[in-house]
């Protein structure tokens, strides 16, 4: 994951570009729908990505514990603990999106590389200072994901309080989406 380019071509782009959430009062109800669509795509796979890298991050910690004496079996006999640890606050933004992941194959790719060494994967043969090394590059990762997705949310929020101004003062209408082929 880069940040967000000026003129860039991907969705995170897009959502993320000034004109893409200026002059929301000018749109009509699809378009504006659309974005918000949009929007919410972006979301979703850039908190598919934050739970991959805290997946990540959980394994080489506790391979990290183990090898301190402070967790006992190895990382793989303990894998579905790790993963399901409590622990981890895995409270999200409370918002409900009704749109899967969409670009699951590029997002894990994007771990690969933040680790920059396929064989992570593989804790128990890296050295101490690969595994502090690789905690760190996830972490730093991470926080820049969630930033990024902060900044989408917040696009979202502006699309989303547009349409329901549209609705509280009376410009757009519950029945426009009952009505077949309204595009609503």
């Amino acid at each position: 994951m880069t940040r967000p380019m000026p003129g860039g071509r991907r969705r995170v782009d897009k959502v993320l570009a000034p004109e893409f959430a200026a002059d929301l009062d000018t749109l009509d109800l699809p378009e504006l729908r659309a974005r918000r669509h949009e929007a919410e795509q972006e979301e979703a796979d850039l908190s598919f990505l934050r739970r991959m890298l805290h997946g990540r991050i959980a394994i080489v910690q506790a391979e990290i514990a183990h090898r301190a004496g402070q967790e006992t079996g190895s990382v793989v006999d303990n894998l579905g603990e790790i993963l399901a640890d409590d622990s981890r606050s895995t409270r999200g933004s409370g918002r409900h999106l009704s749109v899967e992941p969409s670009r699951v194959d590029e997002h894990r790719r994007d771990v690969e590389q933040v680790v920059a060494d396929a064989t992570i994967s593989d804790v128990e043969a890296r050295t101490d200072d690969e595994l502090h090394e690789a905690v760190a590059r996830l972490r730093a990762h991470e926080a820049e994901v969630s930033e990024v997705r902060r900044d989408v949310q917040a696009v979202m929020d502006a699309l989303t309080a547009e349409i329901g101004r549209r609705y509280r003062v009376g410009e757009a209408s519950v029945d426009d989406l009952l009505t077949p082929g309204s595009g609503a």
